[in-house]
């Protein structure tokens, strides 16, 4: 009787141990899923983030300013419409419409090589930015935390932490060794609600002979625009490094971008303004 216990308890043992493994493997592979579909639709975003227009106000050690951005030609065209929270005086309007005014003249009359040059520089810079959100998903091991509510949606919670044996294919990418975040993934959608990141352990950036240290971090927040798309909504990032491995440099901005809308008619706009 006393050995048919041992053995039942032995198995009641075990079976927990599997149970658990069972339950701690189920998570990973939930984990995998959500990133892996949080993926897709990223991708999908940044494919049509150039059909839209929209308004973004940057704050940092500057000052605060607002824009209308508008795709004109093939790359956006910032005009400034706001500074400090107040709109700009008649005159400063009139001055930043002649801007824009000439620079849609410009780019109405540029030549084929000059505007590729134009379009292929603003492609680099979206694809410098799309690697860099990419490889936020090959750089780390996701653990599903749970879920909750956020912003009126019920998101899946992910803890980020460094991958070992990651190599980032770029220098921008490097700094993702050195960090760990959180996520908030939508649950119908899988699209990023929220994603926070610090830098936990400093990292050298080689050819720039700066080292990112702890006390960098930032904060991304994306919300619906038009579909199932989702674009940035608030991006702030604060910026702790050394130059020359030496020298202290701090930086700190916060970017919100609002009144999303369909990209206008290019030569209808150009007429417009003829």
């Amino acid at each position: 009787m006393i050995e048919a216990c041992k053995i039942a308890k032995h198995k009641l043992v075990v079976l927990t141990v599997l149970l658990s493994l069972s339950t701690c493997v189920l998570a990973q592979e939930d984990a995998a899923s959500i990133i892996k579909k949080s993926a897709e639709a990223n991708n999908r975003d940044w494919a049509a983030a150039p059909q839209f227009d929209n308004s973004e106000r940057d704050i940092d050690k500057n000052g605060d300013r607002t824009y209308d951005v508008t795709m004109l030609f093939g790359s956006p065209y910032q005009r400034l419409i706001a500074e400090n929270g107040h709109d700009l005086s008649p005159l400063q309007q009139k001055e930043e419409q002649k801007k824009y005014d000439d620079v849609v003249q410009e780019r109405q009359h540029e030549s084929p090589a000059k505007k590729a040059a134009r379009i292929a520089k603003y492609e680099v810079d979206r694809k410098r930015d799309h690697i860099l959100i990419e490889q936020m998903i090959v750089a780390f091991d996701f653990s599903l935390l749970g879920e909750q509510s956020l912003m009126g949606r019920q998101v899946y919670v992910l803890k980020a932490t460094p991958r070992s044996g990651y190599r980032p294919p770029n220098r921008d990418s490097a700094v993702l060794t050195g960090m760990e975040g959180t996520l908030w993934i939508d649950h119908d959608s899988f699209q990023w609600v929220k994603v926070q990141a610090q830098v936990v352990h400093a990292v050298r950036i080689e050819g720039f002979f700066a080292e990112v240290e702890p006390g960098t971090q930032f904060e991304l927040e994306k919300e619906p625009v038009s579909g199932d798309v989702w674009l940035a909504k608030h991006f702030s990032m604060k910026s702790n490094a050394r130059v020359l491995f030496v020298f202290p440099h701090h930086g700190q901005e916060d970017d919100s971008y609002f009144n999303y809308h369909k990209a206008t008619n290019e030569a209808a706009e150009a007429e417009s303004h003829q």
